[in-house]
């Protein structure tokens, strides 16, 4: 299949030739190219949710809006809100609340709103960043195709049968790597610093079930090696001065290089503007651009926020992301080095093929010799400035298990400690920790309990994974039953209960937590070989 032309896409480089710091972009971010009249429509709370404007439309050239409302403003009549209306707009007008017929089951209801939550976009406007291919979104504040959500709603697609979308997702991912040496956040000018976990190995797994593996894996070999190169470039020793352009991995004492969360900018996020400043106004004793760079690290990590990446548990002003060694990173690192292995096995050059596998078995001895702690029972995080395990409990800590890296005895240990203090009579809480963060208790994340299903089955204990199954599906159905929706995540200790906290309120949709019900519910029919590649 070839991927169609965008406007613009024949100045790119080779699709296979990448510099050091990847292509950069040629647009700007909305704050970058508006300045006194983004922070003042931010700051000023025009809109409640500060990715409203962002997203927005200009129907000019912003640098002529921006010399505009510079003269504008200094009338004693000017409105901003105004102002703003008349100079930019929505794109789409999509639903944002997604409600059914009380005669409709979860199942057909995830079925209909992938259409729904469609979009397609083939030119750029305003921030968003125009993709070959439909795709689907998570719903709600977030139209846009984001990276790791998308492997979650991709199962769901897969239990529907809609493989042309998925390929087209997965088509989608190929041209940002092509375009930025990356895959960004989401399709969005202002998340072109940074990536989310990635998933996009497990996404070719998944599509080769349905495509062939020769086929696919050989296809999709040159991105996988772009996608690695983007984490693995260059090398930051621990004990010398930071060098942002290689700022993603880290060489540990023993020599073994690791992975950290990052971003490539020290600034306020542009969707977040107000939140982030509020948070650096409340800590005169760090330095704002160091906490910016935490705050931006914690969003590529997906788990914005939570108490895993605070020094104190309860104060996101004592973040610390990029100072940790993340389980969950590693673990997809690895999946990604042995992919790459097999691909070459399939290409036959065992050569390629022993380097990359070298790779994944190193860093396998990495997450065993700095994450594993015995005392606990449990995979932790790791601060390599402090050289110590960050002793936060969370269920990234079953990633080793996912990955299939965990000793029978570690398996067996974890699975006591997720029985003992994750369990809830919803589903698994996401830490121990209740902070008012998203990523906290008692909230649950659909993509949490799969990985988590998924890891325990890897090591038999199935009775346990089928008991997380049926009380994350049970609490699915009952809020579908009440409400007639899906949502964002869940109070996974009082059912029934919508989950809570972070920086702007509960979205409907949802993408993940559509995908991962419809995965495990096909297993009731017996269509699971197309849902949980393998290698």
């Amino acid at each position: 299949m070839k991927i169609p032309k965008l406007p613009g896409e024949n100045k790119l480089k080779s699709t296979f030739v990448v510099t050091t710091g990847g292509l950069l972009p040629t647009s700007k971010s909305p704050d970058e190219a508006l300045g006194q009249l983004f922070e003042d429509v931010q700051n000023r709370r025009v809109y409640g949710d500060g990715k409203t404007f962002v997203d927005l439309v200009p129907r000019r050239r912003m640098k002529q809006i921006q010399q505009e409302y510079i003269v504008a403003k200094e009338d004693p009549n000017f409105d901003l809100r105004d102002f703003v209306s008349r100079h930019f707009y929505e794109f789409g007008g999509y639903e944002t609340a997604y409600h059914t017929n009380s005669e409709m089951s979860p199942r057909q209801h995830i079925a209909e709103l992938w259409h729904v939550l469609e979009r397609k976009n083939r030119r750029d406007r305003g921030s968003l960043i125009a993709l070959p291919y439909a795709y689907v979104v998570p719903g709600g504040r977030f139209s846009e195709q984001f990276y790791w959500d998308s492997y979650f709603i991709m199962l769901g697609l897969a239990s529907d049968n809609r493989w042309d979308m998925i390929e087209g997702m997965v088509k989608n991912y190929t041209y940002m790597i092509r375009k930025f040496g990356f895959i960004p956040t989401a399709n969005r000018t202002y998340f072109l610093s940074r990536s989310q976990p990635p998933f996009f190995s497990h996404m070719v797994k998944l599509l080769a079930r349905h495509k062939g593996r020769t086929r696919t894996f050989v296809e999709y070999l040159p991105y996988m090696l772009l996608e690695y190169r983007f984490w693995m470039k260059g090398r930051k020793s621990l004990d010398k001065r930071e060098n942002r352009a290689f700022a993603r991995v880290a060489e540990m004492p023993n020599g073994i290089l690791l992975n950290r969360y990052y971003d490539n900018k020290t600034t306020p996020r542009p969707e977040s503007l107000r939140e982030d400043m509020e948070t650096a106004d409340g800590a005169p004793d760090r330095q704002p651009d160091r906490l910016y760079l935490h705050l931006r690290a914690a969003a590529e990590s997906g788990w914005d926020f939570s108490s895993r990446w605070f020094e104190d548990p309860n104060d996101i002003r004592t973040i610390h992301t990029a100072d940790v060694i993340p389980i969950d990173l590693n673990c997809l690192l690895y999946q990604l080095e042995e992919t790459i292995a097999e691909a070459y096995r399939i290409l036959r050059q065992p050569l390629l093929a022993r380097k990359f596998q070298a790779a994944a078995d190193a860093r396998v001895r990495g997450i065993q010799e700095y994450c594993w702690n015995e005392k606990e029972g449990f995979f932790m995080d790791y601060n390599f400035h402090k050289q110590k395990q960050t002793s936060r409990l969370t269920l990234a800590g079953v990633f080793p298990l996912y990955a299939r890296i965990a000793t029978t005895k570690q398996a067996a240990a974890v699975a006591f400690r997720i029985e003992k203090d994750f369990l809830k009579d919803g589903g698994l809480i996401t830490t121990l920790e209740e902070t008012g963060q998203q990523w906290d208790a008692p909230n649950g994340w659909a993509p949490l309990q799969l990985i988590v299903i998924e890891g325990l089955r890897n090591y038999g204990h199935h009775q346990l994974a089928e008991t997380i199954r049926q009380r994350w599906i049970e609490t699915n159905i009952q809020l579908f039953s009440q409400k007639g929706k899906m949502v964002e995540k869940y109070d996974v200790v009082k059912v029934g209960n919508v989950g809570g906290g972070g920086e702007y309120p509960l979205q409907d949709g949802f993408g993940w937590t559509n995908g991962v019900l419809a995965a495990l519910l096909a297993e009731n029919d017996g269509r699971v070989a197309n849902l949980y590649p393998r290698l």
